[in-house]
């Protein structure tokens, strides 16, 4: 893994115990990404390893809470559902990928990599939140009740066009790097309100398996067919899930582009996101995520 896991003052928030377990967590991935290399023994290590890591992770984020409350931060609500659904959502789904796979090393990659991603955009944004570093970026979280309209909207539509039954991930995904993706931006206008932009995150996997469907062979590679396949494919599922959720009866659609990760990350790092949905379709991950411009 070529994600850079060394610790960056950069990282600092300006309290002593939480920069100490941000350092922490960080260093026990990079442990975990050495390990994992190892044919003989990374296996088992990892497995223990990784018990460790949610074990030290769920228990900061018990300390990052009582923190918050002590000093009466403003955005503790919203800051605990974040930790919340890393927990009870983002753990658990990745957990059941790694035992599934009986803790291969692409899974265990996988788990990585994603836990790395989040702790990094969590740190860098919602934690230097708590001092004043940076803006609270959840200013307009969504009731839990619009949330789960929209992850059934999404999920059925996954299931109507892909043949696939979703499990979500997280419900406030951050652009965390979770494999080879395809983004498609979606920008749609509206005579009374602001355009509104959607992204949507394919990983490879997930389109090449649902190409290889279509043409009823299997395919391997992602080339200029299957790009623009993708790109139709968002623009379908972005209809359906309106038919669902009613998400865009007002809106139509302006552009249809696609997006290196950096340019999806800079659009977080920003600007508010109202809905960040992560999902795994089986065969690869996929981000639904709504922005107003």
């Amino acid at each position: 893994m070529a994600k850079e896991t060394e610790w960056n003052n950069h990282f600092n928030i300006g309290v002593d115990s939480i920069d100490n377990a941000h350092r922490k967590l960080f260093s026990i991935v990079r442990r975990l990404i050495y390990v994992s290399e190892d044919e003989h023994h990374g296996q088992w290590a990892c497995a223990e390893g990784i018990k460790y890591l949610k074990s030290y992770a769920i228990r900061h984020f018990t300390d990052e809470e009582a923190y918050m409350q002590s000093i009466g931060y403003k955005g503790y609500k919203v800051h605990k559902r974040l930790h919340d659904d890393m927990r009870y959502k983002t753990l658990p789904a990745l957990e059941k990928d790694l035992l599934e796979s009986d803790y291969s090393q692409e899974s265990i990659h996988h788990f990585l990599g994603i836990c790395l991603g989040w702790l990094t955009a969590h740190i860098m944004i919602e934690d230097r939140a708590i001092t004043g570093k940076i803006a609270n970026r959840w200013q307009k979280d969504p009731s839990e009740e619009n949330i789960a309209a929209l992850e059934d909207a999404v999920a059925v539509t996954i299931q109507e066009i892909f043949r696939l039954q979703p499990e979500i991930v997280s419900e406030h995904y951050s652009a965390e790097n979770f494999g080879n993706s395809i983004i498609d931006r979606l920008t749609y206008h509206s005579q009374k309100g602001p355009p509104l932009q959607i992204f949507l995150v394919l990983e490879e996997s997930l389109v090449l398996h649902a190409v290889s469907s279509m043409l009823d062979m299997p395919l391997t590679k992602v080339d200029k067919m299957v790009i623009n396949a993708a790109k139709q494919l968002s623009l379908h599922i972005v209809e359906q899930v309106r038919t669902h959720y009613h998400l865009t009866s007002r809106y139509e659609l302006e552009s249809n582009h696609l997006v290196t990760p950096e340019q999806f990350e800079q659009a977080f790092y920003t600007g508010h996101f109202n809905y960040s949905l992560l999902f795994n379709t089986g065969t690869g991950y996929f981000a639904f995520c709504i922005k107003p411009e």
